[in-house]
């Protein structure tokens, strides 16, 4: 464990994440701000947020976690490749692959493939997680940008912080939505009752999801989603909290549901400020073609 006493005056009353990141080069401020949420530093014995800011003579404990040993098996997995250059690439995922390798998916990820296709991906999320800036559900489809380098890495992720990132979802819901348009705002947590799902909770982290109505059909409704927040399951949680559950949502669903093998959910816009030529691009993947077929069968 790595132990540092705060000793120099001019960092004083700045975050504990921009201090230490200042105080040693090699962390970077993603890094901390993970190894915060994960209680790995603590301020005189005590674990305090991001924004702390931080006083002269702080003793700040960091238990720096050791370095996976983890061999990632690099795989041609033909991703569709939506736009890349020296820092940054956009990549439309399929529905049914995972994002990164974990317990029962050790192959045929993400990752596994964008190994094969780019050798140079940011290091900051550790070895499992090479270049990945976001994630999107393993049964979601759609747009992921990623990261080549630490520099492009930071700038997506800070983007992700200040809410500037577009992010627009098309998701069928159950039930007749009467109005137009809304917003859920509304915070997301771990659920108490089963801990492997979110829910809305008091304490949960802030989660503002909009959206609106494109076309209905009866008993479902065609949606398009645009988060403002990033929460795990955000749009899944959100619209079940307010009686319009995703179609074909196993997790937050009713039992009764169309049989799409996952919840009917494709992130289809995906804009971002590029972090080192400072211009904004935007990308657009059409619904995929098992999406397009049942919509035309719930229009017939």
């Amino acid at each position: 464990m790595a132990v540092v006493t705060l000793t120099i005056e001019e960092l004083a009353g700045e975050r504990i994440d921009k201090a230490l990141s200042q105080m040693e080069e090699s962390w970077s401020r993603s890094q901390i701000g993970n190894w915060l949420e994960e209680e790995r530093i603590l301020v005189n014995g005590v674990k305090v947020k991001a924004k702390y800011k931080v006083r002269q003579g702080d003793v700040i404990e960091v238990d720096v976690p050791e370095v996976e040993d983890l061999e990632i098996v690099p795989e041609d997995l033909n991703l569709e490749i939506i736009y890349e250059d020296a820092d940054v690439l956009v990549v439309n995922k399929p529905r049914g692959m995972v994002v990164h390798p974990a317990p029962g998916h050790a192959s045929g990820t993400l990752v596994n493939g964008l190994m094969h296709h780019c050798k140079d991906l940011s290091g900051i999320n550790g070895v499992a997680r090479p270049g990945i800036v976001h994630r999107i559900d393993k049964d979601t489809s759609g747009l992921l940008m990623v990261a080549k380098n630490d520099v492009a890495h930071e700038g997506l992720v800070n983007q992700l912080v200040d809410k500037s990132v577009t992010r627009k979802y098309t998701a069928l819901v159950h039930g007749h939505i009467a109005h137009e348009k809304g917003t859920i705002d509304a915070p997301i947590g771990r659920d108490q009752k089963d801990r492997q799902k979110q829910a809305v909770v008091d304490k949960g982290k802030h989660a503002v999801t909009h959206f609106q109505v494109m076309e209905r059909f009866g008993e479902f409704t065609l949606v398009e989603c645009r988060l403002e927040t990033g929460r795990t399951h955000q749009i899944r949680v959100h619209m079940n909290y307010i009686g319009y559950p995703l179609a074909g949502d196993p997790k937050y669903g009713p039992k009764k549901t169309i049989d799409f093998g996952g919840q009917v959910l494709h992130a289809g816009v995906l804009g971002f400020i590029h972090p080192v030529t400072k211009e904004y691009l935007e990308f657009e993947s059409p619904i995929p073609e098992d999406f397009k077929q049942l919509i035309e069968e719930l229009r017939g």
